[in-house]
Order: C-alpha cells, then sequence, then structure tokens
C-alpha cells in the first residue's frame, strides 16, 4: 500500500477503505508518512470531504493511536460533554454538578483556554488549592465517592489528533467539517464514557459562524458517536452573544455560584438546564421534560450547589471560596465602557469574540500556550443584545492588574459593541437539537 494511491483517490473523489484509512493516520503518527503527502491528503478531504463510514473509521484509529481510558472500575453509567467552545461559557461546572447529584457520574477530562474561548480547567484553577492533576486511580476514586471530577488532559490521548491538528493549523484545512469532527471525537471516545452531550456553538463567538454548517457538524459527530456504540446527543447553541455576564475565571466562577444557587443570568440558566436535562436523558433517567425538571429541582433545592462544594474539597480547592465567592482576589484596575455617545437605542450586536480578544488581552486569556493567566481580570457585562440604552448607561467594565493593558482592550470592546435604535430581534438560545435519525430545530 502506498500513500500516493490514497491521495490520488481521494484527490478524484473516490471512498477510500477502512484499511486505507488505517495505513493512512498509524503510518503517520509513527513517522513513516511525511508532512508533506498528509499534506495533501488533508487538503484532498478538505475539499471532496469523507462520508460517514469514513470518517467514523478515521476518528476510531485516531482514538486508538494512544491511550483509551478504561472508566469500567466507576460505577454507573458515565456521561462526558463536549463543548466547540465560546465566550463566558463556563456550562460544565454548572451542569455537571446538577447530574452528578441523580447518580449520573461525570468523569470528565477538560482543557485548557487559548486565543479567544476559555478554558475549564483554567477556571477551576483560580480556586485556591484546587487541583487538576490527577494519577487514574485517584481521578477514578474521586468519581466514584463524589459523582464528578473534571480535570485535566493528560497522558497519550490521541497523539494521531495533535499531530494533524497541528499540520492543518498551518496548511489551511482547519475549517473542514469531517476533520473537526474526527478531531473532537477522537479524544471523546478515547476518554472512556457511555454517551455523549455535544454542544455545538454557532455564530461570531464559535468557530461553526452559520446554523448550516453547525448543523452539519453535529450531524457528523453524532453519527460518529452512534456508530462506535456511544449514546450521543447535540445542541446547536447561541454564541452570537457571551454567555452569561462574566467573563474571565474567577469571574466565572462566581457566576457558576450564582447560577446554581438560583441567582445566575436568564440566559446561562436556561442552556444550563437543557445541558443537564439532555445528560440526564442520556443516562436513562427519564423523558426530556422530565429530566429537565429534575435538573431544575436540582438548582431551587441547593442539591447541586452543594454536589459542587464536594468536588471542590475532594480535589483539594478551598471551599470557602465557593461558599463566599466574595472571597476571591479583585483586580487592582477596573475600567467602565461608558455610552458616550448621544444615542438612545439598544445593544444590537456583539462581536462574541471580539468580547473574548478583549478579556485575553486583559490578561484572563493565553496568545501563546505559555502565557501565564490573571486569573481576576476579565468583563463584566451590565448591558447585553436587546437590553435598552441611553447616554452615560455602562456598558461593562473591565478588570485586569496591569494598568497597561486597559486602553487596548477598551478600544476592542468599544468595537465589538453595537447599537441600535430598534429593538433587534430575539433569536433562540438554542437553535436545534440533533439525535441519530432526528434533527429537531426550535
Amino acid at each position: 500500500m502506498r500513500m500516493y494511491d490514497i491521495i490520488h483517490k481521494k484527490r478524484n473523489n473516490e471512498e477510500l477503505t477502512n484499511e486505507e484509512i488505517e495505513y493512512m493516520i498509524n503510518h503517520y503518527v509513527s513517522g513513516e508518512i511525511p508532512d508533506y503527502q498528509m499534506s495533501a491528503m488533508l487538503m484532498a478531504i478538505y475539499f471532496n470531504g469523507m462520508n460517514d463510514r469514513e470518517i467514523s473509521t478515521m476518528t476510531n484509529v485516531m482514538a486508538q493511536s494512544g491511550d483509551m481510558v478504561d472508566l469500567s472500575s466507576i460505577d454507573g453509567i458515565k456521561v462526558d460533554k463536549h463543548s466547540t467552545g465560546g465566550v463566558g461559557d463556563k456550562t460544565t461546572l454548572i451542569i455537571a454538578p446538577i447530574v452528578a447529584y441523580y447518580g449520573v457520574k461525570v468523569a470528565k477530562m477538560s482543557g485548557r483556554g487559548l486565543g479567544h474561548t476559555g478554558g475549564t480547567v483554567d477556571k477551576m484553577e483560580a480556586i485556591p488549592g484546587l487541583k487538576t492533576n490527577f494519577s487514574q486511580e485517584e481521578f477514578f476514586d474521586i468519581v466514584n465517592k463524589t459523582g464528578i471530577s473534571v480535570i485535566g488532559q493528560s497522558g497519550n490521548l490521541a497523539p494521531a489528533d495533535k499531530k494533524l491538528y497541528a499540520l492543518r493549523d498551518v496548511t489551511a484545512t482547519v475549517e473542514s467539517i469531517p476533520l473537526i469532527a474526527a478531531s473532537i471525537m477522537s479524544k471523546k471516545l478515547a476518554a472512556g464514557s457511555d454517551c455523549i452531550l455535544l454542544d455545538v456553538k454557532t455564530g461570531s463567538g464559535a468557530f461553526m459562524k452559520t446554523l448550516d454548517d453547525s448543523i452539519s457538524l453535529a450531524e457528523k459527530m453524532v453519527a460518529i458517536g452512534e456508530n462506535c456504540g456511544k449514546k450521543t446527543v447535540a445542541l446547536i447553541t447561541d454564541m452570537d452573544i457571551p454567555l452569561g455576564n462574566n467573563i474571565g475565571n474567577s469571574l466565572e466562577i462566581k457566576e457558576v455560584v450564582d447560577t446554581l444557587n438560583g441567582k445566575g443570568p436568564k440566559d446561562l440558566t436556561e442552556i444550563c438546564i437543557k445541558l443537564a436535562g439532555n445528560m440526564l436523558y442520556l443516562a436513562n433517567k427519564g423523558s426530556i421534560e422530565d429530566c429537565e425538571k429534575m435538573a431544575k429541582d436540582a438548582i431551587e433545592n441547593g442539591y447541586a450547589i452543594n454536589k459542587l462544594i464536594e468536588m471542590v474539597e475532594a480535589q483539594g480547592g478551598d471551599i470557602d471560596y465557593i461558599k463566599n465567592p466574595d472571597k476571591f482576589e479583585k483586580s487592582k484596575y477596573s475600567l467602565d465602557i461608558i455610552l458616550e455617545d448621544n444615542i438612545d437605542g439598544y445593544i444590537g450586536s456583539m462581536n462574541t469574540e471580539g468580547l473574548g480578544i478583549a478579556s485575553t488581552m486583559l490578561g484572563a486569556g493565553r496568545e501563546t500556550k505559555d502565557d501565564d493567566i490573571d486569573f481576576s481580570a476579565g468583563i463584566i457585562l451590565n448591558k447585553k443584545v436587546g437590553d435598552k440604552v441611553k447616554t452615560g448607561d455602562v456598558l461593562c467594565t473591565l478588570y485586569t492588574n496591569d494598568e497597561k493593558r486597559l486602553e487596548n482592550a477598551k478600544n476592542k470592546v468599544k468595537s465589538s459593541i453595537s447599537i441600535t435604535k430598534d429593538m433587534p430581534k430575539k433569536l433562540p438560545l438554542i437553535f436545534a437539537r440533533v439525535e441519530k435519525n432526528n434533527i429537531e430545530k426550535f
């Protein structure tokens, strides 16, 4: 078998056999296939795509290129959730305690932030003392005792994806739905859970900018999960507006606590109830309607916040910061962004990616993987799309420990918010739900 012949087939829009895909991935990981040949293959896939069987085979081979986590020593059904990335997206730390309260196990490995999207692990590490690096045995023990643990990605999960992504990044082939689907799902399969909920973001703050592309990606990932024996559902959720009001690590932890105490922003609370309800549904806890009611009850009765406290304590974190979020260190410098133009109207739109970049500019995120994070830095939004505004209103407040960062971040924020005279059309928070052989649009 020759890589030349495999490239030739895909260039001519022909299907690859399972054996050809296995050869291609395994020999690339081992270094026997050079980057220039794999670059040609990635571009052929970018233009000609892959069918569901090809994508499922590629995903499985990528997943099996490294460690496959065996969660069988954890009792009960294990459900994982993956978000394709967003700004202000702290949903994992809200929904995982909700579902864990009902006996559904969440053994989750999460990533760090890079670029304009935040990482769950970075947010967690804003809690003093909290550890996100454990041995597999310690990780499993925490999940068996508390029902929940969220740690950083460790070991040698899907090394084929790591190597392929680095090549996609420099060959203009990142925005390929088959390649994105295989990348995400290879890591989910390697992580070992029984069921997978996918939160596919769409809009200005997401990697998928259009609803059609987001649904297409969701369909591919659901098909992969189901073909690999994992019960899988995807929700298409809005990322044309940041989720919640707080952007930045400790600021988002405060909002997590507020939400679990029943005092969170309406949009964040609504999406979390939908996500948690779908996770409970995947774990066979009842109908979607029943499971969403269970999620609401877990918040209203204080069960979910207590489960978060259990997890934080089990991972070495100081639970006083969850019981009293005002203990978090406050930034030395802050700046209100005031509507100065002589305009009365509405927030017409927010460039969510721009706001995420502004938060990174304040120190809340990384521009390179080695950058240090200012846990207290970020943005609190006082107004969001559709809100009425008038001259003198504070649109949002910027926070940082480095005063020199404020000016550039201020300019970025101002260019990311538009004011209109007419109230903009209200869009749903959840656009669609995708499961096997069914797409439901809202």
